[in-house]
C-alpha cells in the first residue's frame, strides 16, 4: 500500500506513439514544439512556423482559430474585474485614475498571454491528434 515506485515505473518514458497532454500544453505554452520541446513554435508574434526546425513536425495546418483570444479575454477579464473591484473597496480613486491603471494592465496582460495561449492550443491539438496532427491522411493529402 505505500507510495513505493517499482524500478519498472521509475524508468518509464512515453513511447513515440504517446502524446502526453500536460507536457504538450506546457511546451506549447513556452512557445516550443509540442513534439520535441526544442524547436521554436512561432516565427512572429502569433504566426506559427511551418514546421519545427529541430524535429520537422509540420505545424502549418493547426487550427487554433478563436480559442486563444477567447481564453485571453476570459483570463484577463477575471483578473482586471477582480482587481478593479478589490481596489474600489480598498481605496477611493476617480474614474480617470482607474482608467490610468486598468487600461494598461488589460493591454499588457492581453499581449503577454496571447502567444503562450496560442502555443498551448497548438500543443493540445497535437496531443489529441486534432487539426491536422492525426496520423490519418487529410482530404486531398497524398502520402507516399
Amino acid at each position: 500500500m505505500g507510495n513505493a515506485v517499482s524500478a519498472a515505473d521509475a524508468d518509464w518514458r512515453p513511447s513515440a506513439e504517446e502524446r502526453p497532454i500536460g507536457r504538450s500544453l506546457w511546451r506549447g505554452f513556452k512557445s516550443r514544439c509540442p513534439q520535441c520541446g526544442e524547436g521554436r513554435l512561432f516565427k512572429s508574434f502569433v504566426k506559427s512556423v511551418d514546421e519545427c526546425g529541430v524535429c520537422g513536425l509540420e505545424v502549418h495546418h493547426h487550427r487554433a482559430d478563436d480559442l486563444p483570444p477567447y481564453l485571453t479575454i476570459f483570463i484577463v477579464g477575471h483578473i482586471v474585474v477582480a482587481g478593479f473591484m478589490g481596489m474600489e473597496e480598498a481605496v477611493e480613486l476617480t474614474m480617470w485614475q482607474h482608467l490610468a491603471i486598468w487600461v494598461p494592465v488589460t493591454i499588457l496582460l492581453s499581449l503577454a498571454l496571447m502567444q503562450p495561449l496560442k502555443g498551448a492550443t497548438i500543443g493540445l491539438q497535437w496531443a489529441l491528434k486534432m487539426g491536422g496532427f492525426s496520423d490519418e491522411p487529410q482530404p486531398g493529402e497524398h502520402r507516399g
